[in-house]
């Protein structure tokens, strides 16, 4: 689970890097028309630019719940490994957020994506990393709740 996390951390480092040099503050590239643009901007808030400009505040909560995830693996030492990837996943992009904010003093979004007309708030890959890994989680979570096992671990 570690390494994975490491991973995770070091795929979305790199795409921030990689985007910050690359393309200008605001600027869009078109990938696919009329759904998909690589949109570099700066997010000082938390998930769909809330609490915009409080990044200390979203520091403190970030790394709370960073501390609290690893605490629960650590306490509840998850046996199977959907449950490790999972949280792997939501605990490296939490904290690949979280690094860009420490060194950035804001978050670097650049996945902008339109569906039909509706423009989605623009994100990055710790942010898919972290949605993944909840959806993996509740799928694994609801499937053995309607198998009989109320609990996470079997």
């Amino acid at each position: 689970m570690i390494i994975l996390t490491f991973i995770i951390v070091l795929i979305d480092l790199l795409s921030k890097i990689v985007v910050s040099k690359y393309i200008e503050l605001n600027e869009s590239i078109r990938l696919i028309k009329e759904f998909l643009n690589l949109t570099y901007v700066r997010n000082t808030g938390a998930a769909f630019s809330i609490f915009d400009d409080s990044t200390f505040f979203v520091l403190v909560i970030s790394a709370l719940i960073i501390v609290g995830i690893i605490l629960y693996v650590y306490n509840n030492r998850p046996s199977k490994n959907i449950e490790k990837i999972s949280y792997a996943f939501i605990l490296g992009g939490a904290i690949g957020n979280f690094l860009d904010r420490v060194i950035n003093g804001y978050v670097i979004d650049f996945i902008d994506i339109k569906i039909f007309s509706y423009n989605y708030p623009i994100f990055n890959l710790a942010d898919s990393f972290i949605v993944i890994g909840v959806i993996i989680l509740m799928i694994y979570t609801w499937r053995n709740g309607k198998n009989g096992d109320n609990s996470i671990r079997k």
